[in-house]
């Protein structure tokens, strides 16, 4: 598909509009105020956006055409607008979505609403003053989402409150990176190394990590701050064996103080990488809460995703976890992976709902540009993937969960969303932390990113792969340093 601007440069806004409807679609640009491109005539689909600027008012309009048919829209809005160039790319965006669905019959729930931290606008507006009825109006008229969205979306913002209320004002989250899986799932592109391919140099970066948790503790030790949660995410933490479970967790007790942290996880993730020896060395190590994620319970989906786990290990896997009694254990499931159907996805859900954990993580799937799976989805499903999404929701509200956070990637197919859910009192702290940029994340290991949280957010990144993290290990902790000199020093009262 062709992008033509007149008039104007709104590239990004506009593009990330057009994925809504054709998400892995390659786009080609054109600026036909450029001379060199005002005889452009494009083949195939093509999308013209156009603001012509008068005297008083600004004529915008877009035209559409997809396989042949054309649809236009059109609006005028004010020149002496404080905000006039945010103004007319909202409203362009606005007219390309309506263009587009009347042309293609797709209709987004989120609508022209293209960021991943939906609830941070509305908890935004909520901060200052505006009532429900009155942020609904504002979602619907401005970014066109749906009822069933805004009701989600502010829910999930009411919710988060106790969470973030309780958070102390001089805290942080710490973020332990294990970026190590037994296989690569069809899914993802996430940065990590499958164990085998790893397995050589991984003493050499559970050494690194300790070391770079011992250096971090030293740098903040000084700043008088809070640790008020512990995550390991990856990957999946529990690739590694028990011994280094227990020696990482180890090392990050010793070197921060424990005393008032409200919560620490450990993605253990993959039932094929569980065991009890593991879960008991995350237990006695202060662990609070663990993930064990089916994705689904079917064994035919499983195998069509290149998860190599059975059904009936997670099974044993949960109750391992519900026998160390852990304070919460989380589920995660996928609406929309490859030879899933309606029918089978909701006996994924009845099932998980069937076992009661704490929470339930549902996420709808994302197709990533550089997985196995971009080549061969059939995007056609998406109308599926929406019925699972809301067949979810139904049944997770009867039977006494509330979301309490959720967040949005590109390319998730039927325009949907992710949501973690929980019975009462059981939210996951760090989760609402990170998603909502409340509160200062520190991450150590590869592909960890810290997060400064102060008038304006300041990220420090570590090398995405574990062979760079390990020669660069010098360059990794100068970051770090660097990142702590930004926060400032407290006295604890």
């Amino acid at each position: 598909m062709t992008l033509i601007f007149s008039g104007n440069n709104f590239k990004y806004e506009l593009e990330a509009v057009c994925k809504l409807f054709f998400p892995v679609e390659s786009f080609n640009f054109v600026f036909s105020d450029d001379s060199a491109q005002s005889n452009f005539k494009p083949d195939g689909d093509y999308c013209f956006i156009c603001r012509i600027k008068g005297l008083k008012s600004t004529m915008l309009s877009v035209f559409t055409s997809v396989n042949g048919r054309g649809v236009s829209e059109y609006e005028r809005i004010v020149n002496d607008s404080e905000s006039y160039e945010d103004d007319c790319e909202f409203a362009l965006g606005r007219l390309l979505y309506k263009s587009l669905s009347k042309n293609t019959g797709i209709v987004p729930e989120w609508g022209v609403l293209t960021g991943v931290r939906p609830v941070k606008l509305i908890n935004k507006l909520r901060g200052e003053g505006l009532s429900f009825d009155e942020i609904s109006e504002h979602l619907k008229s401005k970014y066109l989402v749906t009822d069933q969205k805004i009701r989600i979306g502010y829910e999930t913002a009411v919710n988060q409150d106790s969470v973030i209320n309780e958070m102390p004002s001089n805290s942080y989250s710490l973020y332990v990176s294990i970026p190590f899986c037994p296989t690569r799932c069809s899914y993802c592109s996430f940065i990590s190394q499958t164990v085998s391919s790893f397995k050589k140099l991984m003493p050499e970066y559970v050494d690194k990590l300790c070391e770079e948790i011992r250096y971090t503790a030293d740098l903040l030790r000084s700043k008088g701050i809070i640790l008020d949660s512990v995550y390991f995410g990856g990957g999946t933490p529990t690739s590694l064996e028990a011994s280094d479970i227990d020696r990482i967790m180890k090392v990050v007790s010793e070197s921060f103080d424990m005393s008032r942290i409200r919560e620490y996880t450990v993605e253990a993730g993959r039932p094929d990488t569980i065991t009890k020896e593991k879960l008991d060395a995350i237990k006695k190590n202060g662990g609070t809460r663990v993930s064990i994620n089916p994705q689904t319970i079917h064994q035919s989906v499983l195998d069509a995703i290149g998860r190599r786990h059975t059904v009936e290990q997670f099974y044993s896997s949960f109750e391992i976890a519900k026998e160390a009694d852990f304070k919460e254990i989380n589920v995660d499931l996928i609406a929309g992976l490859p030879t899933d159907t309606l029918d089978g996805f909701k006996e994924s859900v009845e099932s998980v709902i069937g076992l009661q954990p704490e929470n339930i993580t549902v996420h709808a799937l994302s197709i990533k540009r550089a997985s196995d799976l971009m080549k061969s989805y059939d995007f056609t499903k998406d109308v599926v993937v929406e019925d699972m999404i809301r067949y979810a929701t139904s049944r997770l509200l009867e039977s006494g969960y509330s979301p309490y956070y959720l967040y949005r990637q590109k390319n998730q197919v039927g325009n949907q969303e992710n949501i973690g859910w929980t019975k009462p009192g059981g939210a996951g702290i760090y989760n609402i932390n990170i998603m909502e940029e409340v509160q200062t994340i520190i991450a150590v290991g590869a592909g960890a990113t810290t997060k400064i949280v102060g008038k304006e957010m300041e990220r420090f990144y570590n090398p995405k792969y574990p062979l760079d993290y390990i020669k660069n290990f010098e360059t990794v902790l100068n970051r770090k340093a660097s990142a702590a000199a930004l926060i400032s020093d407290n006295e604890e009262e």
